[in-house]
């Protein structure tokens, strides 16, 4: 009898710290960040990576520094500008809606502790990227700039995945190498840019929502 009420308590007190430990993990990690925000962000990338072919399919043939007029290589810059721009609002748009939708089915808030320093984390690398890119366009490296935001992409994801799922690591390695690789073909660094933006958010989104959603 006695043993029995030994088990019991023992059982009960294992059940308060593992109790304990998910809401320290709750709110030290922001865990309602959607896989679906991952595929949508996927798809747009790719849809981008394809527009963005077809703008700069004349030159691609060429090695870096290749012969084009400062009215040519202006439009092409301006063109990116705005559609980087139009990727980033409407796939923090979606993201927003997905995490949102997923927090109110799970119970949990969506703008708390935890969101706040993910997104931190997140936009300090990403803004000293699109810094970094700007300088690089100014100094006329612009075959570089395609790879630099792969690479700067990666470290924005590795610096955030302290605070949120793990998984994410491996998505922001696989984005510096895919970035690094880029630096070396040059001419093809479009594609490896829609492979890190576009395919490698699709497999870590559907990867994430079969995991944690379903």
């Amino acid at each position: 009898m006695e043993t029995s009420e030994k088990e019991s308590q023992k059982q009960e007190h294992l059940n308060n710290l593992s109790e304990i430990r998910s809401l320290m993990e709750r709110s030290s990690s922001f865990i309602s960040l959607s896989g679906l925000s991952g595929v949508s962000a996927g798809i747009i990338g790719l849809i981008a990576a394809v527009i963005l072919h077809q703008k700069i399919k004349p030159i691609m043939d060429f090695e870096q520094g290749s012969v084009i007029s400062a009215a040519q290589r202006n439009e092409i810059i301006y063109f990116c500008i705005f559609l980087s721009a139009a990727v980033l609002i409407v796939t923090f748009t979606l993201a927003i809606f997905f995490t949102a939708r997923k927090a109110k089915k799970s119970g949990l808030p969506v703008w708390d502790g935890s969101a706040k320093r993910l997104v931190m984390n997140l936009f300090i690398p990403l803004i000293a990227g699109g810094a970094f890119c700007k300088i690089l366009i100014y100094h006329g490296y612009d075959w570089l700039v395609m790879p630099s935001m792969l690479i700067f992409y990666g470290l924005a994801l590795l610096n955030a995945s302290k605070y949120t799922h793990h998984e994410i690591r491996w998505l922001g390695i696989c984005e510096i190498a895919l970035g690094l690789a880029a630096s070396f073909f040059l001419t093809e660094a479009i594609y490896f840019w829609g492979t890190g933006f576009g395919l490698m958010n699709i497999i870590y989104g559907l990867a994430m929502y079969f995991k944690h959603e379903r």
